[in-house]
């Protein structure tokens, strides 16, 4: 049997799914364990990504500093740009042994295997100094590559950066702390939590049966994600969309639990907005990160925060923390669906966020 959902039915899964209703979860690790993924990123025009998803569910009881206890204690750890519980370990350490994957190999997988295997020295090197003097940032690893990574240009010539994300990939360092926006890597055997190895297969399947718990509607098939995918397979149940195209995996759990709505104030990092297809085709709604584009390009601003109403993603906010001048400065918000009850919310969520970084609300002009 094929669901037969509406939009609002769609929207309010991938709400709920995401912790984004009323009342509000209180434990950060059960919020990252339900989220699956929380990106890492480090630009605080605002806040840091990650902080500003948690404050987004948590609210202003949410303390930065109980992530960083979590980190230090390896019950959250850093996979490959992403925060993810600890335990999850167990789901990629099959994977990271059979790396670069299973053959046949796709050329980009061989060539990069092979550009490694030519620069084994400088990788024994690497190793060695983690192992004696770990944990070290980037910067400080030695470049004894023989062959220049290569590519369209934005990482020629980055040959320990290139290096050390390939030794990620393969489980053979981590992310053991930071100084600021830098990583520190050592040993992925003196960071990563002792786990249990779950065959890949078995892996795979458990991690689509939790992103689609987190995301509670995807596609079977989506466009590839440069961190986590944001298809599913043939995981859940699934349905049609009155009004969009093509069929949809959703959790079948989600369906029945009650709907409190809310206002919620959004990193652009949000797994919410995340899958932009997605935003598009359910919550019809126009995204995108501008933080690339030249000033003079930006519609919605550098750091533009979605905004959240009840199931409908409503505006987007332009605002700056700062930190100088001890303001969150308000430059404008930008409706797609203003109402009085959605103003008085975003009005409230802008209280709570400037008092959560302790810095005063201006509004700019």
């Amino acid at each position: 049997m094929v669901l037969q959902l509406s939009r609002r039915d769609a929207r309010r899964l991938a709400v709920r799914a995401q912790l984004l209703t009323a009342p509000r979860p209180t434990d950060v690790l059960d919020v990252v364990r339900r989220l699956t993924v929380v990106q890492v990123d480090m630009t605080a025009h605002v806040a840091p990504s990650a902080d500003l998803v948690l404050w987004s569910r948590i609210g202003p009881s949410y303390d930065p500093d109980e992530l960083d206890r979590l980190f230090e204690e390896r019950r959250v750890v850093e996979l490959e740009g992403l925060f993810r519980p600890g335990e999850d370990v167990a789901l990629f350490r099959a994977a990271w042994a059979a790396w670069p994957g299973p053959p046949p190999l796709k050329e980009w997988m061989e060539d990069v295997a092979d550009w490694l295997d030519a620069n084994r020295a400088c990788r024994d090197d690497v190793i060695a100094l983690l192992r004696s003097d770990g944990p070290l940032p980037t910067r400080d690893l030695p470049d004894t590559c023989v062959v220049p990574w290569r590519s369209s240009g934005w990482n020629d010539d980055r040959n320990v950066r290139m290096l050390v994300g390939l030794l990620e990939a393969k489980g053979e360092v981590a992310v053991a702390a930071r100084e600021g926006k830098d990583r520190l890597w050592d040993l992925a055997e003196r960071v990563h939590p002792e786990t249990a190895t779950v065959p890949v297969e078995e892996a795979d399947a458990e991690r689509r049966r939790r992103r689609l718990r987190a995301l509670g509607i995807a596609r079977a098939r989506a466009a590839q994600h440069p961190l986590e995918p944001n298809d599913v397979g043939e995981v859940g149940e699934e349905a049609v969309v009155e009004g969009v195209s093509g069929r949809w995996r959703v959790d079948p759990e989600l369906l029945d639990e009650p709907f409190r709505g809310r206002t919620a104030l959004l990193s652009p990092l949000d797994r919410l907005v995340a899958d932009r297809k997605r935003v598009a085709e359910v919550f019809e709604f126009d995204y995108l990160l501008e933080m690339y584009k030249p000033r003079a390009a930006r519609r919605w601003g550098y750091w533009a925060l979605p905004v959240l109403h009840g199931d409908r993603l409503v505006g987007k906010v332009d605002a700056t923390a700062d930190r100088e001048r001890e303001v969150l400065r308000v430059d404008a918000v930008h409706w797609d669906h203003e109402t009085p009850a959605a103003a008085e919310g975003v009005e409230r969520e802008l209280r709570s966020l400037a008092r959560w970084l302790a810095l005063g609300l201006v509004r700019s002009g």
